[in-house]
């Protein structure tokens, strides 16, 4: 699939199928609801507008054949560590299940990297629920090593 796969920055129209992309993942199906009676929620729309006006937000899709089969979110963060190096933050990160296996996601991270490379990131770092085992052992296999316990405080 290498050749046939186009790596590019998220536009307004590949919303929807961003949010279809995220529902296949059972832990986001307990938390979100994009569509209301057919209708996308306007909460999606302004946060997608959020991140594609900062310039430190990239959303990225992975598209086959017009068809958008994968996605990921980069955060650039300044910080005053590692002398004020810059990090990026990968999230969000979903290929649709028909194209699992097919080099989808090592692709994405392949552009990521690439994307880091670009912006003079010193350090790339994500988190994954502990329950996904396969994506745990997916990032492994890209290079990323288990070197720190996340948490989060949700605070809704």
């Amino acid at each position: 699939m290498r050749g046939d796969l186009h790596i590019r920055r998220a536009s307004q129209d590949d919303l929807e199928a961003i949010l279809m992309l995220i529902l296949q993942d059972t832990l986001a199906q307990e938390r979100e609801a994009p569509l209301q009676e057919g209708i996308l929620e306007p909460c999606y729309r302004e946060a997608f507008h959020k991140i594609d006006t900062d310039k430190n937000q990239y959303l990225m899709v992975a598209e086959h054949e017009k068809e958008v089969v994968g996605t990921c979110h980069l955060t650039l963060i300044p910080s005053l560590t590692f002398k004020g190096s810059t990090r990026l933050q990968i999230e969000a990160v979903r290929v649709s299940e028909k194209h699992r296996g097919k080099k989808v996601g090592a692709r994405m991270i392949e552009a990521a990297l690439e994307y880091a490379k670009i912006h003079g990131v010193f350090l790339v770092q994500l988190t994954t629920d502990k329950q996904r085992t396969k994506a745990i052992k997916f990032y492994e296999k890209q290079g990323f090593k288990a070197t720190h316990d996340g948490m989060k405080l949700y605070l809704y």
